[in-house]
């Protein structure tokens, strides 16, 4: 596996899959238990067309659409065999290469672009939306939790990612048990990004300067970054101030890729706040903290990633100058 940096050391990640994906399907997503990952099987191409647009917005990393995904999940809503479900994880990244292959095709000058294979959480499985409280931890423990999100993790790295986006964790215990997995695949390297409540805690209720530095300290050889992901953008900076105080010599590298900064209702879905910033008005500050991989989730579509890659490429330019200076 390669985690290189393409852009001097920053990193462009991609936006919401399925908010992206909306503008090639017609059949509903919020409400299927697989979400996007149904897609995987009913209309790949939709799959390929939505990589292709972040691509083409200027990500530098794509991820695959397999937040969702499980062997018992396809088992249990699709119809698969066991075997047909690893199978479909693995297709997942094939669509993925495929997306870049043709990217490169179009772009030949450019520098390729990473796969990162995306590990949601387990309540992502749960279709509760307990991936954002994390309750489930209090009755699923560590050794479960690495037996369930072994098989999807072993499918990814089979098939070729380049980096895994353990992403979403609620929780310290989810956190730690991921990066206790990931020693099973010794030559494979992965973010853990957490989603946090507000701009101070994870979901589930830890101090998120407290599980990053845990989970980074428990064994960093693997992690190429700790931070956030669907969260509030305005919560961002809150939670990474300070986290690398004392760290000077080997901080711990930042991956932030917020939602819109909208909320999410269960029964009405998500709900435009009036006081929503576009995520790339925040993009420079993150940077300036440390951040080397950054993007969007939720609700963030080709065009905030096009306006994030042109934020990088502003900040890029303005160090390079002032270094010049110096």
């Amino acid at each position: 596996m390669s985690a290189v940096s393409i852009s001097d050391g920053v990193v462009v990640l991609d936006g919401g899959f399925a908010t992206q994906l909306c503008r090639h399907v017609t059949e509903p997503i919020d409400g299927n238990p697989l979400w996007s990952a149904s897609f995987l099987a009913s209309d790949p191409q939709a799959v390929v067309k939505t990589h292709l647009d972040f691509l083409r917005a200027g990500a530098e990393a794509i991820i695959t659409n397999t937040y969702q995904a499980s062997i018992d999940g396809f088992m249990t809503h699709l119809g698969l065999s066991e075997d047909e479900s690893y199978a479909l994880i693995k297709k997942a990244v094939e669509l993925a290469q495929e997306a870049v292959k043709l990217y490169m095709d179009e772009f030949p000058a450019a520098r390729r672009p990473l796969v990162v294979g995306s590990v949601g959480p387990y309540g992502a499985s749960l279709h509760d939306y307990s991936e954002y409280t994390g309750d489930y931890v209090e009755r699923v423990g560590s050794r479960e939790l690495r037996d369930w999100h072994r098989p999807r993790v072993r499918a990814l790295v089979e098939a070729g990612v380049d980096i895994l986006a353990l992403e979403t964790v609620p929780a310290q215990t989810e956190g730690e048990a991921l990066v206790q997995l990931m020693s099973e695949f010794p030559r494979s390297k992965a973010w853990l990004s957490f989603s946090c409540k507000d701009d101070t805690h994870t979901s589930h209720g830890e101090k998120f300067q407290d599980a990053a530095r845990a989970c980074w300290d428990r064994d960093s050889s693997q992690l190429v970054a700790v931070g956030v992901n669907c969260v509030n953008p305005s919560f961002v900076s809150s939670l990474f101030t300070g986290i690398n105080k004392g760290r000077q010599n080997c901080p711990i590298p930042l991956v932030v890729y917020p939602n819109s900064g909208e909320k999410y209702d269960l029964n009405r879905g998500w709900v435009e706040v009036d006081s929503c910033k576009p995520v790339h008005s925040f993009v420079k500050d993150w940077l300036d903290l440390g951040v080397v991989y950054v993007g969007g989730c939720c609700r963030t579509y080709a065009d905030d990633v096009k306006n994030i890659s042109r934020e990088v490429k502003e900040w890029l330019a303005d160090r390079k100058q002032n270094n010049l200076k110096a």
